[in-house]
């Protein structure tokens, strides 16, 4: 049991009626920026979006991405990345304009889990759209025919918003972890 030595924290004592099970709430950290919440967790968020909706609209404006298979898993991640991102933005904005704190653990577990699929997929689909422009542009040496300039562009903006949905992702696993 841990408890604090009167003299150094005087505290009253919480008296106890249903025989010593105290539920107290715990005292916690205050908020890391860069949590669900606060200013730098919509900062990220926002930054995700931003880039995921780059992505997908750079992508989805060349005739010829159907054609290729990790063209089309690019814009079905940066898709999926859009609605998460937005979704939790509005999440947040809710949260900041309430004053309301976000570190419920099923929220946690929630954003964690979401985080990290997201995350995973945009990055799994942004390495696969870079072997192929890779192929394309030095291998083939045909991008004279192909539009080189738009696939390699989609694809560095969809490791931008792996690189801001990675924060997100580590601060809700080791919030999570540090209960």
């Amino acid at each position: 049991m841990s408890v604090s030595h009167a003299s150094i924290h005087p505290v009253e004592d919480p008296t106890t009626t249903d025989g010593g099970n105290n539920n107290a709430p715990r005292v916690r950290m205050k908020d890391i920026q860069g949590m669900p919440g606060t200013k730098g967790g919509l900062a990220l968020r926002l930054s995700q979006f931003i880039f995921a909706v780059t992505a997908l609209s750079i992508m989805a404006s060349t005739s010829d991405f159907p054609s290729v298979t990790a063209f089309t898993y690019l814009v079905v991640a940066a898709s999926l990345q859009c609605l998460w991102s937005l979704c939790l933005a509005i999440v947040d904005i809710y949260a900041l304009l309430v004053m309301r704190s976000l570190q419920n653990y099923r929220i946690v577990i929630a954003f964690a889990v979401g985080d990290g699929i997201a995350s995973t997929l945009t990055f799994a689909a942004a390495c696969a759209s870079a072997g192929i422009t890779v192929l394309i542009n030095n291998d083939l040496d045909s991008c004279a025919d192909n539009h080189c300039l738009q696939f390699e562009t989609a694809t560095a903006m969809a490791f931008i918003s792996w690189f801001s949905a990675l924060p997100s992702f580590l601060l809700n696993f080791w919030s999570l972890a540090s209960r």
